[in-house]
């Protein structure tokens, strides 16, 4: 089905909300990011601002209008009972990068994933996957967006009124993008390198020569996979469920596909925990 056909399913038109609702969430980011400041420490100590805050209001309200439930960061204080009873819903980082966003680097995003229950909530493996997702990096004017049988698309005037959601995608790019590369590429720092990560470049060296470095903040960094300007995203530091959905739905509608590595099988979502295990991006 071409992304024009499918642009009239079920799923386009609750992708177009999410990219609204990603959108308005942006602009209350960058309202913040324009002045000073302020960071709190969370329990896990991990960074909070105003600007979290006001995304999370901003797309729980405006995505309470498809009536699917939302599990965000920023409200993550749901019995796994409740929600991994959940046939479709939405699952949310209003902020991801937020480190970035203290730093004012640009690379930090607004994730939006449409999530599908798939199997039936026994032990702790996960039970649901995405079936859409939006990643929107405000600073630069960029959204990365995708859903099922509707491919995955770039839009690099994110801002831009659009009359409607065939509008939008008719100004966006579809991935992977037609990019030509000198060398193997891996999203890593080598700044903050791990032992685990620098051992995974080393064996890519050894298997195809030259080998280049690419890095990004926030789930840009799965979405370098996505549009082909990178091979491969090895990840081997912790991850919470909303940092990866929405660049998983976009990966995987590019061709692209994100797996845990000791057994090859896609991630999966809503698990006991909601932390995830190391992944790779290819």
């Amino acid at each position: 089905m071409s992304g024009a056909a499918a642009a009239a399913s079920p799923e386009a038109a609750l992708l177009a909300a999410a990219i609204d609702a990603a959108l308005a969430a942006g602009r209350e980011i960058l309202a913040v990011y324009e002045g000073p400041i302020a960071v709190e420490l969370k329990d896990d100590r991990s960074p909070l601002t105003e600007a979290d805050r006001r995304a999370h209001r901003t797309i729980a309200t405006a995505l309470a209008e498809t009536g699917l439930p939302l599990l965000s960061e920023e409200g993550r204080e749901l019995l796994a009972a409740e929600r991994r009873s959940w046939q479709r819903y939405w699952l949310v980082d209003p902020l991801d990068g937020t480190k970035e966003f203290v730093r004012r680097n640009g690379e930090f995003t607004v994730n939006v994933a449409l999530m599908e229950r798939t199997a039936e909530a026994v032990g702790p493996a996960g039970v649901a996957v995405p079936i859409g997702g939006v990643v929107h990096a405000p600073v630069k004017d960029l959204l990365y967006f995708a859903w099922r049988g509707g491919g995955a698309w770039r839009d690099d005037g994110a801002s831009a009124p659009r009359a409607s959601f065939a509008a939008r995608l008719a100004a966006a790019r579809r991935l992977p993008l037609p990019l030509e590369r000198a060398a193997y590429t891996i999203v890593a720092s080598r700044s903050h390198m791990s032992p685990e990560t620098e051992a995974f470049v080393r064996a890519a060296e050894r298997e195809h020569g030259r080998v280049e470095l690419a890095s990004l903040g926030s789930a840009l960094k799965i979405c370098l996979v996505a549009e082909g300007a990178a091979d491969v995203y090895p990840r081997f530091a912790p991850t919470m469920e909303w940092d990866t959905a929405a660049g998983h739905a976009i990966a995987l509608e590019a061709g692209r596909t994100l797996v845990d590595p000791r057994d090859g099988r896609p991630l999966r979502y809503n698990k006991l925990d909601l932390t995830n295990p190391w992944f790779l991006v290819r």
